[in-house]
């Protein structure tokens, strides 16, 4: 997603509940099971707690997603430093947030931008067919879905 609004301009929308943007916020699909485990794993490879999570489905997720003009099926959103990322920039992102090793995975940067999210794009059309739905958040285990906002 090409960035067009303001950085933290979602704190001028009446819309969006007030969140701690002081780190960043991850806002997945609580329903996707590919999601919902990728957060999980997030959660447990984040030892230094820097990203906050939300799923997609609550007041927060879809304030932002309706404040950022996007529909729940395109895309999960990743905010850092008031911005807004999606798709394959977004991991890049998240990459450099979590740091340590992590870090070096940034390297998928020299991919044209088209073709990593056109592999993104293609994933993301297909999770729920190839991965299925849950209920919500229920691959989270209780100590998981506590660290949610």
């Amino acid at each position: 997603m090409a960035e067009t609004h303001a950085p933290f301009s979602y704190r001028n929308d009446p819309n969006v509940p007030t969140f701690d943007d002081s780190k960043a916020l991850f806002v997945f699909d609580g329903v996707c099971v590919l999601c919902s485990t990728g957060s999980a794993w997030l959660m447990r490879f984040d030892r230094k707690r820097c990203v906050n999570l939300t799923s997609a489905q609550g007041e927060l997720g879809q304030a932002l997603y309706r404040h950022f003009g996007m529909a729940l099926d395109e895309s999960y959103l990743l905010i850092a430093d008031g911005r807004a990322y999606t798709a394959s920039a977004g991991y890049l992102k998240l990459c450099q947030i979590l740091g340590g090793p992590w870090h070096l995975l940034r390297i998928a940067g020299l991919i044209p931008s088209g073709l990593r999210d056109w592999v993104y794009g293609h994933i993301a059309r297909n999770r729920y067919r190839w991965f299925g739905k849950t209920e919500f958040c229920a691959l989270l285990t209780e100590e998981q879905r506590q660290r949610l906002i």
